[in-house]
């Protein structure tokens, strides 16, 4: 989602950081991501930055990202001996096309969720014109999905802003409002030609959902971000079982203290050399000045990580090496 916070960011950086508040994320008893490496992405190339979706390599070393500004962008990721997240480094980037073959324009430039699909191919939902769109390749051109009612009746820069993957391989899409507090988020999910909304999520102010991926346990990971104003934003991240019968669960993963990091609106949680689940998440800088575009990784502890869908399916698609 674009806004233009760039003042009340600056402010909030001086105030939280002069009276040492930023401190650490929440933690609570049971289930939780523990922040392990967070990383500022600088780089002067046009088009860099406003970063919203983000879907990473199998072993954790490279990146696709889109932005709301119509762009993508290529990245590896730079890490100790470990696995511990040390940099980024920008590998190629590049405007999003439609499907003529031309950048995107206008009120079409709004990328926010990205995965890729159980058939290998790249997923990008948009708001302003709502619409999800699929690429063979990341710098080709996009094929336009079906875009049902539910999609035209979405509010304005609060549209499509999550997608993932389910166990089966179908594309999800999730919106960043629901139409009123107490409503649930639908999801959508591509059935063929046509969507469908088979559950949905339980709202709970005040965050609005910004990512979401399905981790190597199964399980859907929910990313929320809270704007505070003159404060900054706060983030979390709640976690759901994948049912017959729809979701269940919700367990808080993650609730971070006000500014304690920047705009994370992009998720992918995945599973390194070692075993354990780390969830990566990326910051839109809004193209402002005063913000930054953050990487922070987390280490998923406390958890017994029980088999889930994906546990005793075949591996989640990743991009390839010309995506």
């Amino acid at each position: 989602m674009r806004r233009r916070p760039a003042l009340i960011a600056a402010f909030a950086t001086l105030l939280l950081g002069g009276l040492g508040l930023w401190g650490e994320a929440a933690t609570a008893e049971g289930p939780r991501l523990v922040e392990e490496a967070a990383v500022t992405w600088r780089d002067p190339a046009a088009g860099f930055g406003s970063w919203s979706g983000i879907v990473l390599d199998a072993d954790g070393g490279g990146l696709i990202a889109v932005s709301d500004k119509g762009n993508w962008g290529r990245a590896t990721l730079e890490r100790a001996p470990g696995g511990t997240l040390t940099g980024v480094r920008l590998d190629a980037i590049g405007p999003l096309l439609d499907s003529r073959g031309q950048p995107v324009r206008r009120f079409d430039v709004d990328a926010e969720g990205l995965t890729i699909g159980g058939d290998g191919r790249i997923y990008i939902s948009y708001e302003a014109n709502h619409r999800v769109v699929v690429h063979e390749r990341i710098d080709g051109p996009a094929t336009l999905l079906p875009r049902p009612a539910e999609f035209r009746a979405l509010q304005n820069n609060s549209g499509l802003e999550a997608l993932f993957t389910g166990p089966d391989g179908r594309v999800h899409a999730i919106p960043e409002r629901s139409g009123a507090l107490a409503r649930p988020y639908p999801v959508f999910r591509l059935d063929g030609e046509g969507w469908s909304v088979p559950f949905s999520i339980p709202r709970s102010a005040p965050h609005l959902v910004t990512g979401a991926d399905l981790g190597p346990d199964g399980r859907l990971y929910l990313l929320e971000r809270d704007f505070s104003g003159l404060l900054g934003f706060s983030t979390r991240v709640r976690r759901f079982e994948l049912t017959p019968d729809g979701l269940s669960g919700g367990e808080v993963l993650l609730d971070s203290r006000t500014g304690r990091f920047d705009n994370l609106e992009g998720i992918d949680v995945w599973r390194d050399a070692q075993g354990r689940i780390r969830a990566t998440m990326i910051s839109d800088d809004n193209g402002s000045f005063f913000q930054v575009t953050q990487i922070v990784e987390f280490l998923l502890e406390g958890d017994s990580d029980a088999p889930g869908p994906r546990s005793t399916s075949a591996p989640r698609p990743r991009p390839r090496p010309d995506g």
